[in-house]
């Protein structure tokens, strides 16, 4: 309320348009929430009180069954300890905060109720024992978490949702159910790697019901209980429920994602859609920075992948890391017209000042276009609270220069300017997470590539481990949770993209004219094009040759006046 009164009062002397900045996060209340230990403690009673009220339900499926007594508490008391230590120990950096822990567990709540109601199906239609145990949902809460979180998660909630499901589905015999659980929640674990299309996850539920089918057979001739009558039921049930469990999954993957604020891989994929409004604008409006765009989504993505982290995440956010330039496209050295500098009315500070702006616009039309929220992220940390150097070092010059000219008595104590490294830096946050870091790298990298004379693999390698070490330096690594030796990987992975990118072209000799006089014959001949470090054979040369066109006219070339263009890894 204070705000907008001050807001308010500024606008009436003319100090304010009236506008406030979109802001990125809000709701203190909920981000609080998200990493708070009550959230946490929460979350896990809410969990074991709903596999309380299921032990229930699973006694009253069936007739006869013995009501849930101490002993069944208490062997859930400690599948649940057991279940509490292993996140905390092996999934501390996979279950981040509050929001993951509640899918988790939410999941696989989900999952133990569906086996109920299937279990209670199985007996109103008076399935056989075996076939109750093969007919259940076992492969849907792990492939769930295996398609949303990866397949360590899978492999948790696969292990968990075995053990408390023998608790839940007591009808069942303890270890027909444990082995059968494993064996199908595993396989959908197995089976969903690298889910990038929604088909996947069906052909993942195909799989699944034929181990299903392969293992009814076995089972049920294990057992003796193989009827000619019911083979039909043996093998048609377990696929058809595979399939189904399949297509329930890709159909609730959206609403998963919109619930949880999380973004699987198929997602990713679809938001990579150059043909976005912001991308197509920058194609247009921004070519330079476009083609930018396009190489550090290349560098980030093939970087991810050699250290496990989110290959699709880091190619989509690298598309729009440098939506802001949008704003004023011509101030950055890859879309600037070699005649033509805007730096040079500028101050170092007011220059400065614009580089450092695109950050801030960049998550204004990030929030417009209600672009993800990680989009947005790497938006904020691209650049972390870096140093502008490239201008900075200019107005310690210029400030140095000023400074010369007071000791000359040719220029004024109150002239000599005031220079902060504080107003030369970006605003922040640094990198929070491993996606950024490879972001903010990846871009470093490649705007210092353009640089480069006569790039090769010793170059190349140099200039990386420069920049990396500078940004390790500076703090700019300090809260993202890269390891040395992921970052050695990453540097690698850097000098193999680059070098085959900037790789080098056969050289051609210079073209003669077209059409040249009988008098030029035997000089043409001698002039023609060929492979630098070959002896060109006959039939090539014609080749070659045929590949000119008559040269035209060299334009006469405008020496640009002097300025004060930044580097490219000003930007």
């Amino acid at each position: 309320m204070f705000e907008s009164i001050r807001r308010a009062r500024l606008q009436r002397e003319g100090l304010s348009c009236g506008k406030t900045r979109r802001k990125h996060q809000e709701g203190d209340l909920l981000d609080e929430m998200r990493t708070h230990p009550a959230g946490t403690v929460g979350a896990y009673v809410l969990f074991f009180v709903g596999i309380g009220v299921l032990m229930r339900l699973g006694t009253q499926v069936e007739a006869g069954l013995p009501a849930v007594t101490w002993l069944h508490m208490l062997y859930a008391a400690a599948i649940g300890f057991a279940m509490v230590v292993h996140e905390r120990v092996a999934l501390r950096h996979d279950i981040c905060d509050n929001g993951v822990l509640l899918l988790v567990l939410g999941t696989i709540f989900t999952h133990l109720a569906l086996v109920v109601l299937m279990l209670d199906l199985s007996f109103s239609q008076s399935w056989g024992k075996t076939l109750k145990a093969i007919v259940l949902p076992h492969a849907f809460g792990p492939v769930v978490l295996s398609v949303i979180l990866g397949r360590r998660i899978g492999l948790f909630g696969a292990i968990y949702a075995t053990l408390f499901g023998v608790l839940v589905c007591i009808s069942i015999s303890a270890p027909t159910y444990m082995a059968t659980s494993a064996l199908l929640g595993f396989t959908g674990v197995l089976l969903t790697k690298h889910v990038r299309r929604r088909n996947r996850l069906f052909m993942a539920g195909l799989y699944v019901g034929l181990v299903a089918l392969a293992y009814s057979l076995l089972l049920h001739e294990a057992a003796g209980v193989i009827m000619e009558e019911r083979i039909g039921r043996m093998v048609g049930l377990p696929l058809l429920i595979g399939i189904v469990t399949g297509m329930a999954v890709g159909g609730l993957l959206p609403v998963m994602e919109s619930v949880f604020g999380v973004t699987t891989d198929v997602s990713w994929l679809e938001l990579g859609d150059l043909n976005h409004p912001l991308m197509r604008r920058l194609s247009i409006e921004a070519p330079g920075t476009y083609h930018h765009s396009l190489v550090v989504a290349n560098l980030s993505e093939a970087a991810a992948e050699t250290i496990g982290a989110s290959a699709s995440m880091c190619r989509v956010c690298a598309y729009f890391h440098d939506i802001g330039k949008l704003s004023k496209p011509e101030y950055f050295i890859e879309n600037m017209d070699p005649s033509d500098n805007p730096h040079e009315d500028l101050t170092p500070r007011m220059s400065a000042l614009v580089i450092i702006a695109h950050v801030k616009d960049g998550v204004d039309l990030a929030i417009k276009h209600n672009l993800n929220s990680r989009i947005i992220d790497v938006i904020e940390q691209h650049h972390g609270n870096s140093l502008a150097y490239f201008f900075y070092r200019q107005a310690l010059d210029q400030k140095a220069e000023v400074e010369r000219l007071v000791k000359q008595s040719k220029a004024k104590e109150d002239d000599v300017p005031q220079v902060s490294e504080e107003t030369f830096r970006y605003p922040g946050p640094r990198p929070q997470f491993k996606e950024s870091a490879i972001i903010s790298l990846a871009d470093a990298v490649e705007s210092a590539s353009r640089t480069l004379e006569k790039p090769n693999a010793s170059r190349i390698e140099t200039m990386i481990n420069d920049i990396v070490q500078a940004r390790m330096m500076d703090g700019q690594l300090d809260e993202c949770d890269l390891t040395i030796a992921q970052l050695a990987r990453i540097k690698a992975s850097f000098a193999k993209t680059l070098l085959s990118m900037m790789h080098g072209r056969i050289k051609y000799q210079k073209a003669i004219e077209a059409k040249p006089s009988s008098q030029q014959a035997h000089v043409r001949e001698e002039a023609r094009p060929v492979l630098v470090g070959d002896e060109e054979t006959e039939a090539s040369a014609k080749i070659v040759e045929a590949s000119f066109s008559s040269p035209a006219a060299e334009a006469p070339v405008k020496k640009p006046r002097s300025r004060k263009s930044p580097p490219a890894s000003a930007a």
